[in-house]
């Protein structure tokens, strides 16, 4: 055998070799083995191996389609009702298959006003829609599993609703100072999710919020102390992941002072370096340090971190300096919405792209599907973008669903919708809401309320005072109640002042009125009859700063009638109030102030 025969025989011999130790039973599309199973081996090395033999497979459109989670209008892969609405709504297909096969997405979001969850949620409805977009993925050339992601904080922002489990909220939650109950909270979160088929969800929010107006993170968020938001953040993260639900702490570097919605404008941050070390990056650092897979931008202006007026999204000194190479996150970094106001500060084709250049992994729900994937293909080929970094962010994308399993088991079992919403997990709900409940303030014992007393219920729809009159009534009371407008008219204040000369006691519930002139009118009309108020804060903690002279106040922290149960329990008597404070209401009450009965 001649020298030259030889060395191409070592050769080939060498390369089987290699071949067997890094990608054992291996095929390169359709049938692709699970990487995770056995046969495989645990080791890091074939791990690596074979994601990076799956990516030498993908073309440059299926790199790119990665990339981008969206959504879509419909309740199955196909569904013929919404083929207009997602054509004219700039989805770039006519259905979710459709948008599969032509852009090779990597995720999709579900919402209740797409109406992929509905509201009650037919839970088997979306289990079988997650099984099916999931097979229209495996059904392709290179046959990838879905992200599918959603929201679900608790609260105030939460997709599946009843059936599930609806939890009181992040800070219903930093009221009760408790990282198990926070931990509790998501494993049942993680665990519905899961049941439907949703791998990915949005949450925990990581954001300390320190200013009261914050139209946006508000109870969204655990309170004001990064210690807490850090402690409670680090106990979801590890609570989901052990559901294998994928979460992702937001709204990197902190959304929690400011008095802008990002949806709709431009926030800016002033903090200097310290405050943002000490208070807002603090959780996000917390969340690295615990393994959190993925990380959410915010689309808000730090100017002593980035001095060019980009807001975070589109920020390389943000996102690349300091979250990659300083803070040492090695997982998926994933914008908020493109659609949202807060990104939009260049031309529409060029969001994606700067996102993705400052070192966005995942570029989430652009406005117009075509337009952004058509614009990060043209950025590559034109090479403004170099395909080795679109391969960082690929092999993070299918790191991840490697090792969630993804692979090798993307569909759920039908049957997994029993969780939902079990007797347990709404008890659970229950505890949770009769821990947060914070009576602020009692003047002369009026609380709990007296059974002989005449009690009128009033506010704003929005805080539910029909309801609240409901389960009182329910435990015996005499009570009746007058609902307005969330921006009361005069005519409406005049008739609420009316019912309560009639009334021994006036429970006036409010939403967000320390923001809200008009209902503040109606507290001030409701004082100036004499009769003694109660003021129970629906949503945000704050509103007492509006009405300080009131003789009762009480927080729920939200909005959702788990809390407005636990509040029923409160002013009946039935529940000692034990929540305390997550805030400061500013020059009245301190942070971790409480008040019970016994």
């Amino acid at each position: 055998m001649n020298a030259l025969l030889k060395r191409h025989l070592f050769s080939f011999l060498s390369f089987l070799l290699v071949f067997s130790l890094c990608f054992p039973a291996a095929g390169f599309a359709k049938g692709w083995d699970d990487p995770t199973k056995p046969g495989w081996g645990n080791g890091e090395k074939a791990k690596h191996g074979w994601i990076v033999s799956k990516m030498k497979h993908m073309t440059l459109e299926e790199k790119i389609g990665q990339l981008f989670i969206i959504h879509m209008y419909g309740q199955t892969p196909t569904d013929p009702a919404y083929e207009d609405t997602n054509l004219n709504n700039n989805r770039g297909a006519k259905n979710f298959k459709e948008a599969i096969e032509r852009y090779h997405i990597g995720g999709v979001i579900y919402f209740n006003w797409t109406d992929n969850i509905g509201n009650p949620a037919d839970v088997e409805q979306v289990n079988a829609l997650s099984n099916g977009l999931q097979d229209v993925a495996m059904d392709q050339r290179m046959p990838i599993p879905l992200f599918i992601s959603t929201d679900q904080e608790g609260g105030i922002v939460q997709r599946l609703t009843s059936p599930g489990t609806v939890f009181p909220g992040n800070m219903a939650l930093g009221a009760t100072r408790s990282p198990e109950l926070a931990a509790d909270s998501a494993g049942i979160i993680g665990n519905e999710l899961g049941s439907l088929g949703i791998n990915m969800n949005f949450a925990p929010v990581a954001d300390v919020n320190v200013n009261p107006e914050n139209p946006v993170i508000g109870v969204r968020s655990f309170g004001e102390d990064a210690d807490l938001v850090s402690d409670l953040t680090v106990s979801q993260i590890e609570a989901y992941q052990d559901e294998k639900m994928i979460p992702s702490a937001k709204h990197f570097p902190g959304h929690g002072d400011t008095d802008v919605d990002s949806h709709y404008g431009l926030p800016i941050i002033n903090h200097d370096l310290e405050t943002l070390y000490n208070v807002d990056l603090k959780p996000f650092q917390a969340a690295i340090d615990a393994g959190v897979e993925a990380i959410m931008t915010a689309h808000i202006v730090v100017p002593a971190l980035d001095d060019s007026g980009l807001p975070a999204t589109l920020s390389k000194p943000i996102l690349t300096d300091l979250l990659r190479d300083e803070m040492g996150f090695e997982g998926l970094i994933v914008t908020d919405s493109l659609g949202m106001s807060g990104a939009n500060v260049v031309d529409p084709e060029r969001v994606p792209v700067e996102a993705f250049k400052a070192g966005n992994d995942i570029l989430l729900n652009p406005p117009d599907v075509e337009q952004a994937y058509n614009a990060m293909l043209e950025a590559v080929e034109t090479g403004e973008i170099s395909e080795e970094r679109v391969d960082e962010s690929v092999y993070r994308i299918l790191k991840a669903k490697m090792e969630k399993g993804l692979f090798g088991e993307p569909n759920t079992d039908p049957e997994a919708v029993d969780n939902i919403g079990t007797e347990e997990n709404l008890a659970k709900a229950d505890e949770i809401a009769d821990q947060s409940i914070t009576l602020v303030k009692n003047e002369d014992d009026l609380l709990p309320l007296q059974d002989d007393r005449d009690v009128l219920i009033t506010g704003p729809s929005a805080a539910k005072p029909g309801y609240l009159s409901e389960q009182l009534q329910a435990k015996g009371f005499n009570v009746s109640d007058y609902a307005t407008d969330t921006s009361p008219t005069p005519d409406q204040i005049d008739g609420a002042a009316a019912e309560a000369e009639n009334a021994d006691i006036v429970v006036t519930a409010t939403y967000t009125a320390n923001t809200n002139d008009a209902q503040q009118q109606l507290v001030e009309a409701i004082q100036d009859t004499g009769k003694p108020v109660v003021v129970t804060a629906i949503r945000n903690p704050y509103d007492l700063m509006a009405f300080p002279e009131v003789e009762g106040y009480v927080t729920t922290y939200g909005d959702r009638d788990v809390s407005v149960e636990a509040l029923a329990r409160v002013l009946s008597g039935e529940v000692n109030p034990e929540g305390r404070l997550p805030v400061t209401i500013p020059d009245l009450y301190e942070y971790g102030h409480y008040l019970g009965y016994e």
